[in-house]
């Protein structure tokens, strides 16, 4: 589940078709959702069909590495459809680079089954900050408007899963996507998911990662992300597995920044002047490493302190590149939207989890190091040293 590359285990190079739309959702949608969240606010509603694509995607690119990372090179499988026309909503935690990633994988399923005549709408929405009751109020709505199956990037299971059950109950299709399920175990009884099952294992590999690097020997800070989002507090989790390992290890502060850089920049600030002697900083999702990177050059203390978390953020990449952060670990969210909607038309068919797809569809992440993260900024961002 969790890849480790080095520059000398690269495989040969295969296709790659997206980074240039990569490179402008990073460009245009920094400060808002795709467009199909709307940059006017979280209420601006944009649907999109197969035969109108949001961004035209361009072959770019020459990385690798990367390639392990985030597959481009995506074919829909056999499966036929059984109508020509089919209505989703998609709604996650808040408007962010990490989802607008999600969407490039969504949109190009759309267009293949365009291709083959079939158009796929869908509305993509989210807040422009997490918050579950947010949530919950758009999943009511959308229950009412007549679509074939409801997906949802889970924002608190204690509050989500019990309203997805009453829609189930009610006879809507729901699906789990994206980075946070609410799965079986958790008491919810949605159809299936798509996206990251071993946020645990994650957390878990980057922590050893970091505790390597130290030796074994060295007291970190934790910034987790989202109170109640499942894959923030499961990495947290993998965090405390492996601390707990190593008696010369510690966790000396845990933090939430909201998955917001500037909430993390702020925190590490404040950690770093309480504690003169930290060594580490584990980060749980994608905005973390870029305010804790930015908090540790100002207090001059790159040198001093190795710092790990999660994704493809182009600042945290070039962070990575320069040694400044020490790994990262980055999800595939290209086949995260694809994938998810595959398996949307699948269950809106009335297909339940089998032969046609698996319960949990598993996505990939891999870790990156300071030598992949030139490989990885140009396939994704057109970057070139």
């Amino acid at each position: 589940m969790f890849q480790k590359i080095s520059q000398d285990e690269i495989p040969p190079r295969r296709r790659l078709r997206r980074a240039a739309a990569w490179t402008a959702l990073a460009a245009a949608f920094g400060g808002c959702g795709v467009a199909i969240a709307g940059c006017g606010g979280a209420e601006d509603t944009v649907a999109l069909s197969g035969g109108q694509p949001a961004l035209e995607h361009q072959d770019s690119g020459t990385s690798t590495q990367s390639e392990q990372a985030v597959d481009f090179d995506h074919e829909l499988d056999s499966y036929q459809p059984l109508k020509k026309t089919y209505n989703f909503y998609f709604t996650y935690k808040m408007v962010h680079p990490w989802w607008d990633a999600v969407a490039l994988g969504l949109e190009d399923a759309a267009e293949q089954y365009a291709d083959r005549g079939i158009v796929i709408k869908y509305e993509y929405l989210a807040p422009n900050e997490v918050s579950a009751q947010d949530q919950i109020q758009r999943l009511s709505e959308a229950s009412s408007r007549g679509f074939d199956v409801i997906g949802v990037d889970v924002a608190d299971v204690e509050i989500v899963a019990p309203v997805v059950n009453e829609l189930i109950r009610d006879g809507h299709k729901v699906m789990t996507f994206s980075s946070s399920d609410a799965s079986k175990e958790d008491g919810c009884e949605r159809i299936a998911y798509v996206g990251n099952t071993h946020n645990r294992e994650d957390g878990a590999d980057l922590t050893e990662a970091l505790c390597e690097k130290l030796q074994y020997v060295g007291k970190t800070a934790v910034l987790v992300g989202t109170k109640g989002a499942p894959c923030h507090e499961e990495r947290a989790l993998g965090v405390q597995d492996v601390i707990e390992k190593y008696p010369g290890m510690s966790v000396v502060e845990t933090a939430y920044d909201g998955d917001s850089v500037e909430n993390a920049y702020g925190l590490t600030q404040d950690i770093l002047e309480r504690h003169s002697d930290l060594d580490g900083i584990i980060c749980c999702n994608m905005s973390n490493p870029v305010g804790a990177a930015r908090a540790v050059i100002e207090a001059g203390r790159q040198e001093d302190i190795v710092i790990v978390g999660m994704d493809h953020d182009q600042e945290a990449l070039q962070y990575l590149r320069d040694g400044i952060i020490y790994a990262l670990g980055v999800q595939d969210c290209y086949s995260i939207g694809f994938d998810t909607v595959q398996v949307a038309v699948k269950i809106a068919d009335g297909c339940l989890p089998g032969d046609e797809y698996p319960e949990k569809t598993q996505e990939i992440t891999t870790i990156i190091y300071q030598e992949g993260a030139a490989a990885m900024l140009q396939t994704l961002y057109g970057e070139i040293e």
